[in-house]
Parts: structure tokens; C-alpha cells; sequence
């Protein structure tokens, strides 16, 4: 654990630092909205970084929306001022690896909010995806088996449903952190993966019903426990 976290914490030295760099760049050449970056190996080489490395800074940076990448054309400075790009990027430079609590704060706000729009614009095929997980879930419970991930592709399959595409890309986003911890604090206990069952099932037939209050009442019921648990590690 201790190997992997420091492999971590050193990517992402080097990817501030090249953030620190394409900043710098932009500043010295002068660019403005719409102009465009030099490509990746002109960049990677300037650098004296790995593509791979530059590649994920520009998407964090493409993330927030500071950078925009056209296919067959290249990388551009998106539409934002000068001082307001260089405050959104000390911003960034000063964001740390978000803990437990966080997250789970983080999925619990998501989450009842996806499950009411879930119950509003469901639609057959986003019905069996769930029927599915929550199915792929009761079975590995019911052998004893660790049933985290099923668990989550349940609570996917909502915000799919939602057809919010930004909030299902925050639950895609902080999805394989939340696994981690929940396998490293072992979150779901055989009492906690039982009880699961019926609650999933009972936020299940909300959604079908489409009725978005009794979905998000369920999916609080649902985490309440979790909730508890986080705040007692």
C-alpha cells in the first residue's frame, strides 16, 4: 500500500509539473482563446516528459475545461480569460487525492439526485442493465462472495439512467477510488451485503415505477448505514 500511494503522489508531481509548464508556455507565447498548443511531441520533447505523461495532463486540464482537443487538429486554449485561466489552474495545482469521507459525502449527494431523475427518464433497456447488476449482486451475496463491484454497476446503471452525461462522468470518475477504499476498509460486511439486497431491489422498483420521491427516500434508507460507518473510521 505504501509503494503504491507514493507511486501515486509522484505522478502526480509530474503531472503538476507540466501543467506548471503548459501554463508558463501559454503566458510567454501569448496565447489567447482558440489558439492552438504545439503538438504533443514538440511538447513531450520541450519538456523532456513522456508523451503518456503529457497526454494525462492535458485531459486534467481538458477536464476543467481549460483546454479543448479536436481530432486531426489538435489542442486548443479553450474560451477564458487570461487571469481567470491562471486562477482555475493554482486552483487545480492545489487539488489534493480527495479521502474516504469525501467521496462517500461526494457519492451520496450524486447519487440521490441521479435516482430521482433515474425514476423520471428511465427507459426499458436502462431497466434490464439494472435488473441485471442487481441480480449479478444477490447471487455473489448469497455465495458468500465479495460483491463490491456488482454493488457499484448497480449504482452505475442508475446514473446511466439519469441521462445526466457530467453526473454519470463523476460516478465514472471516482468509482474505481470508492472500490479501493471500500475494499481496504472492508465497507461491505455480510450484514451490510444482505440488507443490501432488499434495498437495492426497493430502489430498483421505485425507478421502475417511476416515481422519484419513493427513489430517493429508498436510496437514503440505502445509505444511511454507509453514512454511519464512514464517519466512524
Amino acid at each position: 500500500m505504501k509503494i503504491e500511494t507514493l507511486t501515486r503522489n509522484e505522478n502526480q508531481e509530474i503531472q503538476n509539473g507540466i501543467i506548471s509548464k503548459i501554463r508558463d508556455l501559454m503566458i510567454y507565447k501569448n496565447l489567447e482563446p482558440g489558439d492552438k498548443l504545439p503538438s504533443e511531441r514538440m511538447l513531450s520533447e520541450k519538456f523532456e516528459v513522456s508523451r503518456s505523461n503529457l497526454r494525462e495532463a492535458i485531459q486534467k486540464l481538458e477536464f476543467y475545461g481549460l483546454l479543448v482537443s479536436r481530432p486531426q487538429s489538435g489542442t486548443f486554449v479553450a474560451d477564458i480569460g487570461q487571469v481567470a485561466m491562471n486562477g482555475m489552474i493554482e486552483d487545480i495545482l492545489r487539488l489534493e487525492e480527495p479521502d474516504f469521507k469525501s467521496l462517500v459525502e461526494t457519492r451520496i449527494l450524486l447519487e440521490l439526485k441521479t435516482v430521482r431523475l433515474a425514476a423520471q427518464r428511465r427507459t426499458k433497456d436502462d431497466l434490464i442493465k439494472m435488473k441485471n447488476a442487481l441480480d449479478a449482486y444477490g447471487a455473489k451475496v448469497n455465495n458468500g462472495e465479495d460483491a463490491v463491484q456488482e454493488d457499484l454497476l448497480f449504482h452505475l446503471a442508475i446514473a446511466k439512467a439519469s441521462g445526466n452525461s457530467t453526473m454519470n462522468t463523476f460516478m465514472l470518475i471516482i468509482t474505481p477510488e470508492i472500490i479501493t477504499n471500500f475494499e481496504k476498509y472492508h465497507v461491505c460486511d455480510k450484514d451490510m451485503a444482505f440488507r443490501g439486497i432488499q434495498e437495492h431491489k426497493d430502489i430498483f422498483d421505485a425507478i421502475k415505477e417511476q416515481d422519484p420521491q419513493k427513489a430517493k427516500e429508498k436510496m437514503k434508507v440505502h445509505f444511511k448505514t454507509l453514512y454511519q460507518y464512514c464517519y466512524n473510521i
